[in-house]
């Protein structure tokens, strides 16, 4: 996959790094920019479009608008602070309805 097919939203510390790697970034903090561009990004030709866990708790419903579309896939990437955990749930949430169990569970309940 050509590394022009993928975009990273999140806060500036979190993704200036990816822009090393030739992905396209875009630096915001603020949900409602966020929001605008990931509307945009999913109406372009991106694959694959990262964004900041935080970020992303107020965009659950633009997420789950192309969560069952083959493309752009999102995902969820933990910020520079660190992980919220959504990010893991979220892909264990999707293995487990496409398998039928939760093999991705390390045993202990929480």
């Amino acid at each position: 996959m050509n590394t022009s097919n993928i975009a990273v939203i999140g806060d500036k510390d979190s993704v200036l790094c990816f822009k090393a790697v030739g992905v396209s970034v875009f630096p915001t903090a603020e949900v409602d920019e966020a929001r605008e561009i990931l509307e945009k990004l999913i109406r372009g030709d991106y694959a694959v479009i990262f964004i900041t866990e935080p970020l992303a708790a107020g965009l659950e419903e633009e997420i789950q608008k192309v969560a069952f579309q083959p493309l752009p896939s999102v995902v969820l990437i933990p910020n520079s602070k660190g992980s919220l955990g959504t990010g893991a749930e979220r892909i264990r949430g999707v293995v487990k309805k496409a398998v039928g169990a939760d093999i991705l569970s390390d045993g202990e309940e929480g």
